[in-house]
């Protein structure tokens, strides 16, 4: 399937599900909301999008697009943590992690299949940052009432978000995206109003969580973006009043708990991650191909770990939790996924359509990798959905026509944004 006239029509419905997982994934009403809790929406809201796709494909006889060697690396990732039960130390968590990994592939290939054009590219996103605040307003309170803080002071939410560091690294993935609806031109007014909101309150959720890795990872975002926008002097200008704001606004503890890194010997949260990449270094030496099972670094922990370094810890290193659970051959399988998509992302910054996007998506991407250098997360849907907008708009960059390079001139072209007609209505968004 190529993107196009007659994408903008396909798969209408599962757009609309995989829309509604894509705010589900933020908002999570079911952590916070008892009556919705059995419910389950993002478990039925992915299904749904991912079943309404298959099944529009076998009606019409359709091929499914598996997205080449990304696709086929991602699955074939999932396939080895499935194998590894035949090794892992603990079987059962490796199946678990490997059942998993092929439901977050049907999601990657459920984005890459539905996301055929600009406007559901940017809707998809803009469902993400709306969707942010109710998450970051949820950290913020709980902040300010001094519930269930990690360490006396660290805020987090529910859910997924319940880790301080998972939850920074998910709001840094939204800050780019949210900032470049902001600074595209011929948005709404008032849906720039809504991602400044957006943006600002993730900030201060990345701040008040004192993540060390989200501090840097949101400045490693920020700075790619304002460096690659074409507007640079206008991104410039963004980025510095984001940065002031943090400077000025931040807590008085988020500088302190940063300034440990000097000190990382002295601090049990750093050395936390000391002793877990010297566990993933004598893994890989033991078993450098396979490694330990999916799923199961803490579960190998007593075997490789120095005696000093009692407590079980993830690897905090996604791609030394990589080489550690599924070894070589998986860290191999990974970084095809992953560069794949990654570089195809930075190509299509280069469109003339789907460029402003593309750049924000780079710069998440860059943002989220650097998270997950400090926090290993490989069962993330966020990770499977940010990789698979990536991926989506380099395909539609790639089916632009030759005429549509950037560069052309914009006058008489529509600006796109999640505030366009839905593909199959006759109605507003």
């Amino acid at each position: 399937m190529v993107p196009g006239e007659q994408g903008q029509r396909r798969d209408v419905w599962a757009f609309y599900a995989l829309t509604a997982f894509a705010a589900v994934m933020y908002a999570v009403p079911g952590e916070w909301i008892p009556a919705v809790a059995p419910l389950r929406l993002a478990l039925v809201t992915s299904g749904l999008a991912a079943g309404l796709m298959v099944v529009r494909r076998l009606g019409r006889a359709e091929p499914l697009f598996l997205d080449g060697p990304r696709g086929w690396a991602l699955i074939g990732f999932s396939a080895l943590a499935l194998m590894s039960v035949g090794w892992a130390v603990n079987p059962e968590v490796a199946s678990y992690t490997g059942i998993e990994l092929f439901k977050l592939t049907a999601i990657y290939l459920t984005v890459v299949n539905v996301i055929t054009n600009q406007r559901r590219l940017a809707v998809v996103c803009g469902a993400m940052v709306l969707a942010s605040m109710v998450t970051s307003i949820g950290v913020i309170d709980w902040y300010r009432v001094g519930e269930d803080l990690v360490e006396g002071f660290r805020a987090r939410w529910v859910g997924v978000y319940a880790d301080p560091n998972h939850m920074a690294m998910n709001m840094v993935l939204v800050v780019p995206l949210a900032v470049a609806f902001m600074a595209r031109k011929g948005s709404p007014w008032a849906w720039r109003l809504a991602c400044l909101v957006a943006a600002v309150l993730a900030v201060i959720a990345i701040v008040v969580s004192h993540s060390r890795g989200g501090f840097i990872g949101l400045s490693v975002a920020m700075g790619l973006w304002a460096i690659r926008e074409r507007r640079r002097i206008q991104a410039i200008v963004v980025g510095s009043l984001f940065v002031v704001g943090l400077v000025v606004f931040a807590p008085d503890s988020f500088w302190q708990r940063n300034e440990t890194v000097a000190a990382f010997h002295e601090d049990a949260s750093a050395m936390g991650r000391v002793y877990a990449w010297q566990v993933a270094s004598r893994m890989s030496l033991d078993r450098p191909l396979l490694g330990v099972g999916a799923g199961n670094f803490r579960f190998a922990w007593a075997e490789y770990a120095p005696p000093e370094a009692r407590r079980a810890y993830v690897a905090h290193n996604i791609f030394l939790d990589v080489i550690g659970e599924l070894g070589w051959v998986g860290m191999a399988l990974f970084m095809v996924f992953m560069g794949g998509a990654a570089g195809g992302t930075f190509a299509a910054s280069r469109s003339r359509d789907v460029g402003w996007l593309a750049r924000a998506l780079s710069a998440s991407i860059a943002g989220y990798l650097t998270c997950d250098l400090f926090s290993g997360y490989i069962l993330s849907a966020h990770c499977y959905v940010l990789f698979g907008l990536a991926a989506a708009a380099e395909r539609i960059a790639r089916a632009e026509p030759a005429t549509e390079a950037e560069g052309a001139p914009d006058a008489g072209r529509t600006p796109a944004g999640p505030s366009g007609t839905w593909e199959g209505t006759g109605h507003a968004a």
